[in-house]
C-alpha cells in the first residue's frame, strides 16, 4: 500500500511474541508499516495497549499521518459537552500512537513530534475550559457574561509553561499551566462571585483532562507554577498576579516565564498580561547575577532529587541528573536572562532556538551551541523512549539490563553502545555547562593602570574587609572591576578626594554581587558613581544603602522628564496597594520617596535641571507624599478612635513648601486645620472629643512623616507657624484659625500667610481655606505699619541668625530670607495672593514703595542665591567651606550658577549680598521717613 509516512528506521521488538500479536491486530498493514508496528509494540506494552484499542483506525492514519492528525484535532473541537471526557481520551490514544510510530520510524523530527503533542495539549485545555465557562454562563454563575463571551472563555486565559510553553512536550508530560482571569471584565461588586466561578471552571477543566476513567486520561495537569500556590486559588486575577511578580517574583519564576505562552481561553488577554511582565522577566541591565541564582537552583534540585552523585547511566535521570536536559535548559535560559533585557531577539521560548540565537549574537560559542543542541535532541529522544514503554512520568534510565535493552530496541541500538553514547553525551554537557555556572577559582587580578599608582594604597588595601567584598563571589567580580574603577578615579580633578568618597560608598554597601555585576555590564554606571561620589557625599551615602536604585538608572526612564504630580500620585498609590499593613506602607513610602529624591538630585547634579526646577520637584514630591500618606494615617487612627468628626482635617503648607520650592535638606513647615462641623465626639471603639481627637491624629501624622524607620525618615516637620506657635494646640479648628488671623495674629503671621498653600485633606475644606486666605490677603492694609514691622523683624533676624559664610545664601542681610521678607510685604500691601518671590516684589512696585529696577535686581539676586542654596544643600547638610568643598563640588556650584570659576561666583555673591542688603535697608528707611513726614 502507498503511505505518506517516510520510514528511515524500524525498531526491533524486545518481545517478539508481543510484536507478532500487534501485527495480527492490523492485518491491513504489510511490509515496513507492519514491521514498524510490530517492533514498537514488541518493546512497549503501552503502545501495544493503544494498538489493541485503535487497531481499526490505525491503517488509514498511517496512510496519511498529517491528515489523520488534523482529523483528530477537528473531532476534538466538534465534541459535545457530554462526550468531552471519552472523546478527548480517545483522541489522546490516537495522537499518542500516531506520534510514537512517526517518531520511531524517523518520519517526523523531534520538533514535529513535540509540536503535535503540545498543540494537542493546548487544544484539549481550550475545549475543556470553554465548555466549563459555557456551563457557568448558562447557570448565571459568571455575572454580566453572555454566550458571546464563551469564545474568549469569559476573560480566563491559560498560560502554558515549561515544555508546554516552548512546544517541547514529551510523551508522558504533565502540562504545566497558570490560569488567570481578566478582572476588568466584571463589575467590581461582582469580583468575588466571578472569581469563585473561574476557580470552579479551572478545577473542572483539570478534572476533565486528568481524571483516570475506563478510557484512560488526557493529560495530568500541574498548576503549581502560579504565584504562591500554597495559599492562592487555582485561578487568580491578573492584577493580583502582576502585583506578586512585581514585588515578590524570584529568579526561577523569571526563567519560567521565558517559555510562558497563552495557549487556551482568552489568548489576547494572556498576551497583554505577559506584556506587563516584560520588565520583571527581562531586566534592562545585563543581569549577570542571574548566573549564581540559576546555579543555586541547580544545586537544590540535585540535593532534593538525589541527582548529584557519580554518573552511572543505569538509573540516571535524563532530565534532572548531571549533564541532563535541565542543565542545557538552565544554561540557555540563564544566558537569555542575562542579555535578553536589551536584545529582544534572544527572547525565544524553545531551547534549540534559544541556543541558535545566543550563538548568533556571540553569547555562546557556535561550536558549543552546536554540541549542546545535538545532545539536547539526543537526550529528548532517549527521554521519549523511556516514557513510551509504560506511559510513565519518568525521566530515569531503567536500572535493569532488561529495561535498558527495551529502550535500546526502541532506538534500534545495541544496549552497550547506547549506554556508552549516553554517558559520553552526559559528560560533555556537564563539562560545557558546569564551568559556566561554577567557574571555580578567581582569575589573577588585572594589572592596574599607571595613572592609579598615585592613589592611596592603604585605602584600597582595606576594601576586602568591607561587607560587600567578604563573599568570594563579590570579591571575584570586584577584582575584575577594580582596574577600570580606579582608572576613572585617577582621571578626576581631585583623585585623592574622589577615592575617599568611593571608599565611603564601598564601606556602606551591605552587599555587592548584584551591583558589581551591573557595573561590569554597564560601564557608564561607573562614570555616574564617580561623579556622585566625588561631588555629593549625601547622594553617595544614599547610594551605598540603596544600590538597587541603579536598576532604575539602567531601566531607561530614570533620565526622562519629570512626570508631574498626578502620575506620581498614581504610582505611589499603586505601590502602597501592594503592602498589607500600616508599617510596611510607611516604609514603602519612605523607600519610594527616597528613590525619587535621589533622582531629582542626580538630575540636578548632571545639569539636566537647574536649581529652580529641582526646588519645584522636591516640593511637588513632598506634596505627593503627604497627600498619599495622610489617608493611611487617618485609616489607621480610625480603627481605634473612629472616623474623623465632621469634614476631617487639611494640611496647610507654609514657608518654602507653601511657595512650592524646597531643597534637598528642607524641613516642612505645616499647619493642620480641621473642621468638626458641629460634631463633638468621634464614633469608634475608643471615642475621643473632637479637639483631642485631632491633636492626637496630628501627632500620628507628624510621626508618620518624621519617625526613623527601617528606611529612615521622610521629612522633619516644623509646626511652629501654627496659631500661637508652640503654645497653641498642634491642630487648630478652621473657625479658630480664621478668627485668630482676623483678630489676634501679628503682622509677621500675616506675612507668613502669603506663602500658605493647602496640599492635602477634604476638598471642600481645602477650597474654603484657600478662599479665606485669598480674601483675607486682598483686604486693604496700612503699608506703613507693615513696613515698620518688617524693619523690626529684619533687626530681630539679623541678631538671631548670622550667616555661616559666603556660601550660606539663606541667612543674613541681603540674602534669601531678607528678600523673601520684603517680597511678602509686597504681596500683603498690594492686595495680592501670589506666593512666589518675584510676584511679591512686583506687588511692592504696584504698591508704590519699590521701583522697577530695584525689584528686578532683587529678583535676579534671589534666583542666584536659590541656585547656590539648592546646590549647597545637595552637596552637604552642613555649611559649605571652600577649603573642603572639593573639585567636584566646586565644578557643580559653578555649573549650576553659570559661572566659570568659583572665585568669580564668590565675588558675585559678596557684591549682591551687599547691594541687596543696601536696597532693602534704603527702601524701608525711605518708607519710614515718608511715614514720619506724613505725620
Amino acid at each position: 500500500m502507498t503511505t505518506g509516512l517516510t520510514i528511515s528506521r524500524i525498531p526491533r521488538p524486545y518481545d517478539p511474541e508481543l510484536g507478532a500479536e500487534a501485527r495480527a491486530l492490523v492485518p491491513e498493514l504489510s511490509g515496513e508499516l507492519a514491521e514498524l508496528v510490530a517492533g514498537a509494540c514488541g518493546s512497549s506494552p503501552y503502545l501495544k495497549e493503544l494498538t489493541d484499542r485503535e487497531a481499526g483506525w490505525l491503517p488509514e492514519a498511517l496512510h496519511d499521518p498529517q491528515a489523520a492528525l488534523q482529523q483528530v484535532f477537528a473531532d476534538c473541537r466538534a465534541l459535545e459537552t457530554a462526550q468531552l471526557k471519552p472523546g478527548l481520551r480517545q483522541a489522546k490514544r490516537r495522537l499518542a500512537l500516531l506520534t510514537a510510530l512517526c517518531d520511531l520510524s524517523g518520519g517526523w523530527t523531534l520538533e514535529r513530534v513535540t509540536g503535535a503533542l503540545t498543540d494537542f495539549g493546548a487544544l484539549c485545555a481550550d475545549v475543556a475550559i470553554k465548555a466549563e465557562i459555557a456551563n457557568l454562563i448558562r447557570r448565571k454563575k459568571l455575572p454580566g457574561l453572555t454566550e458571546d463571551d464563551v469564545e474568549t472563555a469569559g476573560g480566563l486565559t491559560i498560560l502554558a509553561m515549561g515544555k508546554m510553553g516552548a512546544h517541547e512536550l514529551n510523551y508522558s508530560s504533565d502540562i504545566d499551566l497558570i490560569c488567570l482571569f481578566d478582572e476588568t471584565r466584571f463589575d467590581p461588586d461582582d469580583f468575588y462571585e466571578a472569581r469563585q466561578g473561574m476557580v470552579r471552571a479551572t478545577k473542572n477543566m483539570c478534572a476533565a483532562l486528568s481524571d483516570r476513567t475506563g478510557d484512560g486520561y488526557v493529560f495530568r495537569t500541574d498548576l503549581r507554577l502560579r504565584p504562591d500556590p500554597a495559599v492562592t486559588p487555582v485561578c487568580l486575577a491578573m492584577e493580583a498576579a502582576e502585583r506578586y511578580y512585581e514585588s515578590l517574583g524570584r529568579t526561577w519564576e523569571r526563567a519560567a516565564y521565558i517559555k510562558a505562552r497563552p495557549c487556551a481561553g482568552d489568548i489576547a488577554a494572556g498576551e497583554r498580561f505577559l506584556n506587563t511582565l516584560r520588565p520583571f522577566v527581562w531586566r534592562r541591565h545585563l543581569d549577570f547575577a542571574a548566573i549564581q541564582d540559576a546555579h543555586d537552583i541547580r544545586l537544590r534540585i540535585r540535593e532534593n532529587k538525589g541527582t548529584g552523585g557519580a554518573l552511572h547511566v543505569p538509573g540516571h535521570d535524563m532530565k534532572l541528573g548531571r549533564g541532563g536536559i535541565r542543565e542545557i535548559e538552565f544554561f540557555t535560559q540563564t544566558r537569555q536572562l542575562i542579555a535578553g533585557g536589551r536584545d529582544e531577539d534572544l527572547r525565544l521560548r524553545g531551547t534549540v532556538e534559544g541556543l541558535a540565537a545566543l550563538a548568533g549574537k556571540g553569547w555562546v560559542p557556535p561550536e558549543a551551541a552546536e554540541i549542546l543542541t545535538a545532545h539536547y535532541r539526543a537526550h529528548r529522544e532517549v527521554e521519549h523512549r523511556i516514557q513510551m514503554v509504560h506511559d510513565a512520568q519518568t525521566h530515569k534510565m531503567p536500572k535493569s539490563e532488561d529495561g535498558i535493552s527495551r529502550i535500546a530496541c526502541l532506538m534500534d541500538r545495541d544496549p552497550a553502545e547506547l549506554q556508552s553514547e549516553i554517558r559520553s553525551r552526559l559528560e560533555e554537557v556537564h563539562e560545557l555547562t558546569e564551568g559556566f555556572f561554577s567557574p571555580g577559582a578567581a582569575p589573577a587580578p588585572a594589572p592596574l593602570a599607571e595613572e592609579t599608582a598615585e592613589l592611596d594604597g592603604a585605602i584600597i588595601a582595606r576594601w576586602p574587609t568591607y561587607p560587600a567584598l567578604r563573599s568570594s563571589r563579590g570579591a571575584r567580580i570586584f577584582e575584575g572591576l577594580k582596574p577600570e574603577l580606579l582608572a576613572r578615579v585617577a582621571k578626576t580633578a581631585k583623585p585623592a578626594e574622589t577615592l575617599l568618597a568611593l571608599d565611603g560608598f564601598l564601606a556602606g554597601l551591605p552587599a555587592g554581587v548584584q551591583l558589581f555585576s551591573l557595573f561590569g555590564a554597564n560601564p557608564q554606571l561607573i562614570d555616574l558613581l564617580i561623579d556622585i561620589a566625588g561631588t555629593s557625599g549625601d547622594l553617595a551615602s544614599f547610594l551605598s544603602r540603596n544600590s538597587a536604585v541603579f536598576d532604575a538608572v539602567i531601566g531607561g526612564s530614570f533620565f526622562d522628564p519629570w512626570p508631574g504630580a498626578e502620575k506620581l500620585k498614581a504610582e505611589l498609590k499603586a505601590r502602597l496597594e501592594q503592602e498589607d499593613d500600616y508599617e510596611t506602607r510607611l516604609d514603602a513610602t519612605r523607600r519610594w520617596c527616597k528613590e525619587w529624591h535621589f533622582r531629582i538630585g542626580v538630575h540636578h547634579l548632571r545639569g539636566l535641571i537647574d536649581g529652580h526646577q529641582a526646588g519645584a520637584q522636591y516640593a511637588e514630591l513632598a506634596e505627593v507624599v503627604i497627600a498619599g500618606i495622610a489617608p493611611e494615617v487617618v485609616a489607621q487612627f480610625s480603627k481605634k478612635h473612629g472616623p474623623p468628626p465632621g469634614r476631617g482635617a487639611a494640611v496647610l503648607a507654609m514657608g518654602s513648601m507653601g511657595a512650592g520650592q524646597i531643597n534637598a535638606q528642607s524641613d516642612l513647615d505645616l499647619i493642620v486645620i480641621y473642621d468638626p462641623a458641629g460634631v463633638e465626639m468621634s464614633d469608634g471603639k475608643r471615642p475621643l472629643a473632637t479637639r483631642p481627637y485631632y491633636a492626637r491624629l496630628t501627632q500620628a501624622f507628624v510621626t508618620a512623616l518624621s519617625a526613623p524607620m527601617a528606611q529612615g525618615r521622610l521629612y522633619e516637620v516644623d509646626m511652629r507657624l501654627r496659631p500661637s506657635g508652640t503654645q497653641g494646640p498642634v491642630a487648630v479648628s478652621f473657625a479658630g484659625f480664621t478668627l485668630y488671623q482676623q483678630n489676634e495674629a501679628w503682622v509677621w503671621e500675616h506675612l507668613a500667610l502669603t506663602r500658605a498653600r493647602t496640599i492635602a485633606g477634604d476638598r471642600s475644606l481645602t477650597t474654603e481655606i484657600e478662599e479665606f486666605r485669598t480674601g483675607f490677603l486682598l483686604e486693604p492694609r496700612d503699608s506703613g505699619k507693615v513696613l515698620r514691622e518688617v524693619a523690626q523683624m529684619r533687626e530681630r533676624l539679623a541678631a538671631a541668625k548670622t550667616p555661616a559664610g559666603v556660601w550660606d545664601a539663606k541667612n543674613g542681610s541681603g540674602r534669601m530670607m531678607d528678600i523673601e521678607l520684603l517680597s511678602q510685604a509686597g504681596t500683603l500691601t498690594s492686595a495680592s495672593a501670589a506666593r512666589d518671590v518675584a510676584s511679591g516684589l512686583r506687588g511692592a512696585v504696584a504698591a508704590g514703595w519699590l521701583n522697577d529696577a530695584d525689584a528686578e535686581y532683587l529678583t535676579a539676586g534671589y534666583r542666584l542665591f536659590w541656585s547656590v542654596q539648592c546646590a549647597a544643600r545637595l552637596l552637604s547638610a552642613k555649611a559649605l567651606d571652600a577649603a573642603t568643598l572639593g573639585e567636584g563640588g566646586a565644578q557643580f556650584l559653578c555649573r549650576t550658577t553659570g559661572f566659570d570659576r568659583l572665585d568669580a561666583l564668590e565675588q558675585e555673591l559678596q557684591d549682591r549680598y551687599s547691594r541687596c542688603a543696601a536696597l532693602i535697608g534704603e527702601t524701608l528707611e525711605r518708607e519710614a521717613a515718608d511715614e514720619d513726614g506724613q505725620h
